[in-house]
């Protein structure tokens, strides 16, 4: 009976030995896998600024490629920063174009709010790049994804 319990108990050792390994080998492996996600803020229309967030992007990208690693980015402009969505004000157009082709997602969201008040101002509907998409609020955007596990990049 004692001999019994004693190899019960050198059994259950053993097995979790080889679990607990596996479960290292699953973690490792999972964490190559990871998918990184990216949350990047503009609320500034300064082209400089808006330069460095897409420079920010780009070098984001290039980093987690150079890893064997997938990123998600998505670039939040609300405010001033909506500039770099509009199509009549964008100073990267061409940028923004190139980049959402280029890089797999990648998204931008331009604030319904900031784009009603706009318009509201100037009189007219505020046109956005074909490449963005329109969310209800910038801010609650941001911190939507920053719920979901993102990054969070202010240039």
């Amino acid at each position: 009976m004692l001999r019994t319990l004693f190899n019960l108990s050198l059994g259950l050792v053993l097995t979790g030995w080889l679990l607990a390994g596996q479960l290292v080998e699953s973690t490792e492996a999972f964490a190559g896998e990871q998918v990184h996600k990216i949350a990047v803020h503009v609320d500034d229309s300064d082209p400089a600024r808006i330069n460095m967030a897409l420079n920010n992007v780009q070098n984001i990208k290039q980093y987690y490629d150079s890893v064997g690693q997938a990123v998600e980015i998505e670039v939040v402009a609300y405010g001033p920063g909506l500039h770099m969505l509009r199509s009549d004000t964008s100073t990267v157009k061409e940028r923004i174009s190139a980049m959402s082709l280029e890089i797999n997602g990648l998204v931008f969201s331009a604030c319904g709010n900031t784009q009603k008040g706009m318009a509201k101002k100037e009189g007219k509907e505020i046109e956005l790049l074909s490449e963005a998409r329109t969310v209800p609020s910038g801010v609650v955007r941001l911190v939507e994804l920053q719920e979901d596990g993102y990054s969070y990049i202010r240039p």
